[in-house]
């Protein structure tokens, strides 16, 4: 006989173990099946940047000093225009609200450790996972098991089996590919004092900390032209100075290299008879803004106070409009990212003069309009629409 449990959550990354912990912790029963081991999980490489609501979600759990304790507020975001600097102060113009850096192998090791603390029930290796019955009583079976729910969570990605999991007539997708490609590399090299994002006639670049010794660092690159990962890492080094302003950059030894595909993606809508998708097997966002972690922080909030009042409360309310409640901020977020994206790639486009003005124009404006400037730091700083 299948076991049974009141909801099945598909996938151990941030929104299925987040979602996992707020339900463990309004005493609903739940069963996490992730398909790879504990190891890949825990030590999958991936930026981290919790906006002030993101952070807010663990506070208001109480879970914020197992989740989130030590990380570091950031206060200043430079932006480099062709190696002058321009400082912005986000808190100051939202209202004290500031984001958190905390990288996501960090926070998704110190959640799956809360969870399986708690009493969770996670299990790793969970390979074939199939979903059946979506509209009576689900079952979800894999190599090894059976479960019976109430309810599926899909948290397992883009490529995951959920979001396919549902009759191609009950979704729209959308897609859009913004053109450009970012090479990423991660280096033991000092890390900036603020975040810094250069925009350059020779490209964009970024730097970032990812720990007292160590930086990540992007380059814009042309995809289909070249794969930067087979440049030398002289060149490497060469262009983040170029591209920085900073001919004394120090180099160091580059650890890691990735590409970062700059697309974008939502489904609508987010739910399915007695499914519900969370995180990026709903929608997939560029970087720009660091809003991809926190949506999926945000869904798996409003579906976990959905689930609980449609399991304890007998009220259904919540979870029938689950998918319109966080489709308003996945797409406020993909339309900000898209202007971010435009305004630091465009102004020093070469190839087209009256883009690279416009962006220019929206770059000087966040300087001279407090409005602007308003705007821009409430939405990195993240909306409140729950």
């Amino acid at each position: 006989m299948p076991e049974m449990t009141e909801v099945a959550i598909i996938g151990a990354g941030p929104a299925g173990l987040t979602l996992a912990n707020l339900l463990q912790r309004n005493g609903i029963r739940c069963v996490v099946l992730e398909a790879r081991d504990r190891s890949h999980v825990e030590e999958r490489q991936r930026a981290g940047v919790l906006d002030h609501y993101g952070s807010e979600i663990f506070a208001r759990a109480g879970l914020a000093d197992a989740v989130i304790a030590g990380a570091f507020r950031e206060k200043f975001l430079e932006l480099r225009y062709e190696g002058e600097p321009h400082f912005f102060d986000g808190p100051s113009h939202a209202g004290g609200r500031a984001g958190v850096i905390v990288p996501q192998q960090l926070l998704v090791r110190r959640l799956l450790a809360t969870f399986l603390d708690g009493g969770g029930d996670l299990r790793f290796g969970a390979e074939d996972v199939a979903l059946h019955d979506l509209t009576t009583t689900p079952r979800v079976t894999y190599a090894g098991g059976e479960l019976t729910a109430g309810y599926v969570a899909g948290c397992d990605g883009f490529h995951g089996v959920s979001r396919t999991s549902i009759p191609a007539s009950s979704l729209t997708t959308y897609t859009f590919d913004h053109g450009i490609g970012w090479y990423t590399v991660l280096a033991d090299a000092p890390p900036p004092r603020h975040a810094l994002m250069a925009v350059s006639r020779h490209g964009f670049a970024a730097q970032f900390a990812r720990g007292p010794q160590a930086s990540r660092f992007y380059l814009e690159y042309r995809p289909g032209a070249e794969d930067p990962r087979e440049w030398p890492d002289d060149y490497t080094w060469e262009q983040l100075r170029l591209r920085l302003g900073d001919p004394a950059l120090p180099g160091g030894t580059i650890t890691d290299k990735e590409i970062v595909e700059m697309r974008s993606f939502v489904a609508e809508p987010m739910a399915y008879a007695k499914l519900f998708l969370a995180g990026d097997a709903a929608h997939i966002i560029t970087p720009m803004g660091a809003k991809g972690m926190n949506l999926a922080l945000a869904d798996a909030e409003v579906l976990a106070r959905a689930l609980t009042g449609a399991l304890r409360g007998a009220d259904d309310t919540a979870l029938r409009s689950y998918s319109d409640t966080c489709l308003r901020r996945t797409w406020d977020y993909q339309e900000f990212s898209r202007w971010f994206t435009e305004m630091v790639h465009d102004a020093g486009a070469q190839d087209d003069p009256f883009r690279r003005r416009l962006a220019r124009a929206r770059f000087d404006r966040l300087w001279a309009n407090p409005k602007a400037a308003e705007w821009f730091a409430d939405m990195m700083a993240g909306t409140a629409l729950l």
